[in-house]
């Protein structure tokens, strides 16, 4: 009866442990006393612990980490006790998503579009029947940048939104069409200028990227910043791959280029080439290449001012492109025929094959406009048979595509016309921005 009562003495309700026997260890050992089994079984938690305020007891409850023994004691008064997170252990496990109150400022639905624009997105015209027209007004003017637009992009998915970025650091999407507020989001996670912004082809999805060091992708429908990539350079261009959403290339202030996963976070291809900083990239051959332009003025070297680029064997395939002492702030493709188009700081427009060996057409250029000191960008019309350009006398410039004549001549601002960009619907439709702030909408 002894040891009976002596072994229900103590005060523990824990459950009993399964003892695995052993032939190197003794069969009985010395049972401890009641106090030294409550320091041996209660020690301090790893994680922190939680006290409530409604008794008058100083004890804590240990909060419960995985793969610990929990007592039955201990889950009664976990299980009576209100559910208040530990601050500690949620900063570690769930990601530090910002808050979408400030970045939600309207609605980003087409309820408000006009009635043509939602039909040529619903049905879009073929391409023969899908003929470029000349915008002669500025109908909406879009304010809100406090500095110099760098760049702007139309929404293919969702024709009616403009997304714009600032060396303000701020990042727009703009509802055009609505008579309500038309800037609706604003994602202002970048703390230094942005360079260069664009929509994915599939979803809302917005990618950007600056002088931080970063690219970030922005959730336009929820507004919230979801991923961050940083890098060691500042970040000059950053292009979704046009056959696949979940990859991006990025190109840098120390001539990096890098191709990004985005489901992994991580570099998948680096680009390595003693270049200058990376002014614009440009896919070709359904995302099999690319071509880079780099900022060759500091060196007074043509050699690597144009460079094609083996997507996959990360290996150029022609260096001397362009062989001219100026730098390409712009490189476009041809929606339809294997060319492309560097924008010249010589105050042209010139253009190459993109078959090998990638020859410049030596008696066709685009000229009239003005690009030396600034990034001006071109662009071709959906149709192919337009190119436009801005320039830094404010104007935009729209040149006919096979014979190069200038059609016409747009006065869009006072300062700088920075970049162009065609709607993907609409064939008279052309959105601009300026070296002042003004982002414009003309048809």
């Amino acid at each position: 009866m002894d040891l009976i009562s002596n072994s229900y003495a103590n005060d523990s309700d824990d459950e009993p442990e399964p003892v695995t026997a052993s032939p190197s260890l003794p069969s009985k050992r010395p049972y401890p006393n009641p106090e030294e089994r409550k320091l041996a079984r209660r020690p301090n938690p790893p994680y922190g612990s939680y006290s409530d305020p409604q008794t008058s007891s100083s004890a804590s409850v240990p909060i419960p980490v995985p793969g610990r023994y929990v007592s039955k004691r201990e889950r009664l008064l976990l299980a009576s006790l209100p559910m208040v997170p530990n601050q500690n252990q949620d900063s570690d496990l769930m990601p530090n998503l910002p808050s979408s109150s400030h970045t939600v400022l309207g609605s980003i639905s087409d309820s408000q579009v006009p009635r043509h624009v939602l039909s040529l997105a619903t049905h879009r015209p073929k391409r023969s029947s899908c003929r470029t027209e000349m915008p002669c007004r500025m109908s909406v003017s879009l304010t809100g940048h406090t500095k110099a637009v760098t760049a702007i992009d139309w929404s293919t998915s969702h024709v009616h939104l403009l997304a714009s970025a600032g060396l303000d650091g701020a990042v727009y999407v703009w509802n055009v069409w609505s008579s309500d507020k038309k800037r609706v989001r604003a994602f202002l996670h970048h703390n230094a200028p942005v360079k260069n912004v664009k929509w994915s082809k599939q979803g809302l999805s917005l990618l950007s990227c600056g002088y931080d060091c970063t690219s970030r992708l922005f959730d336009v429908e929820r507004g919230v910043e979801t991923q961050t990539f940083k890098e060691d350079q500042v970040i000059g261009v950053a292009k979704f791959h046009p056959d696949n959403c979940n990859v991006f290339l990025s190109g840098g202030s120390k001539g990096s280029l890098r191709l990004w996963d985005i489901r992994a976070n991580k570099v998948v291809h680096e680009y390595i080439r003693d270049l200058g900083p990376i002014l614009d990239v440009e896919f070709i051959s359904g995302g099999k290449r690319f071509i880079s332009s780099s900022d060759v003025s500091g060196r007074n070297i043509s050699e690597n001012a144009v460079i094609v680029w083996d997507i996959s064997r990360e290996i150029p395939l022609s260096n001397q492109v362009y062989t001219e002492a100026y730098t390409c702030p712009c490189i476009k493709h041809h929606p339809h025929d294997p060319v492309f188009v560097a924008q010249s700081n010589g105050n042209y427009t010139a253009i190459f094959s993109t078959n090998p060996p990638f020859k410049l057409n030596k008696y066709k250029r685009y000229e009239g406009h003005w690009v030396s000191g600034f990034p001006v960008k071109c662009e071709f019309s959906p149709d192919g048979e337009t190119l436009v350009s801005g320039s830094s006398d404010g104007s935009m410039y729209m040149y006919n595509y096979k014979s190069t004549e200038l059609i016409k001549k747009l006065k869009a601002y006072e300062h700088p016309c920075v970049d162009v960009a065609y709607h993907p619907v609409l064939p008279n439709v052309v959105a601009s921005c300026s070296w002042d702030g003004q982002v414009s909408v003309f048809e």
